[in-house]
């Protein structure tokens, strides 16, 4: 085993995290903002829109995230060069980089995936208690508010800790489009050294060390959220 390579690549493999970890905790964010009306309005109609809330969760969760990924970088990449203006804009220099469409691969397969579990979470949360608080005079607005989404995410906060190690798990996809995350600087480091094995094994120690902090830093907050008392 030969680890004279390290200190040579050191910097290269912490801006590869930088990027993983922005990577993952952007398709989070905006993947969970788009999970929550999906779900919602599979449970609450019009009928129509959770047709179409649906579609897009069966499209995205029965295709490869790989097939996703490059459709849009090659096929939005390819189509934005090709409008008038657009490499005058000041869109450009963020259009021209293959991050954001990582982005938007990733969050719309959080968003598929989660979609679907809120779905089930929304559905979940017991009737009487949405009663109660129209009853009370809440409006609908309210009763999602302070009722019926933080019940929901309670049902759901398990499972977004699944979400983002799946995620995490995900991102080395992102070199094939080009993006030095942290697999692809792994990659750069075989191709330059030729050697095979140290460099994989220093990945895969790097990204059970992420998913154990994930998991405990969600496994903290999990225990923090106040659990509903039987009477």
């Amino acid at each position: 085993m030969i680890w004279n390579w390290f200190p040579k690549y050191f910097e290269q493999l912490m801006g590869g995290l930088v990027l993983t970890l922005e990577l993952v905790f952007i398709a989070i964010f905006f993947g969970m903002l788009l999970a929550i009306p999906l779900g919602l309005v599979q449970v609450t109609g019009p009928k129509w829109l959770g047709r179409i809330a649906l579609a897009f969760c069966t499209v995205v969760r029965g295709t490869p995230l790989l097939i996703q990924l490059w459709l849009i970088y090659y096929g939005l990449g390819s189509i934005f060069p090709s409008i008038p203006g657009i490499r005058e804009s000041m869109l450009w220099p963020y259009l021209r980089d293959a991050f954001p469409y990582a982005v938007v691969a990733f969050t719309f397969s959080v968003a598929g995936y989660s979609g679907e579990v809120m779905r089930g979470a929304f559905a979940g949360v017991p009737q009487g208690e949405l009663e109660a608080a129209r009853a009370m005079g809440m409006s609908p607005f309210k009763v999602l508010w302070r009722i019926w989404l933080p019940r929901a995410l309670q049902n759901v906060f398990p499972t977004l800790a699944g979400e983002m190690v799946l995620t995490l798990k995900s991102t080395p996809l992102a070199a094939t489009i080009t993006i030095q995350e942290l697999f692809g600087v792994g990659t750069q480091i075989r191709q330059d050294t030729y050697r095979v094995y140290e460099p994989l094994l220093m990945l895969g120690g790097i990204y059970i060390i992420l998913t154990g902090i994930i998991v405990v830093v969600m496994r903290y907050f999990e225990n923090r959220i106040p659990r509903p008392t039987a009477a």
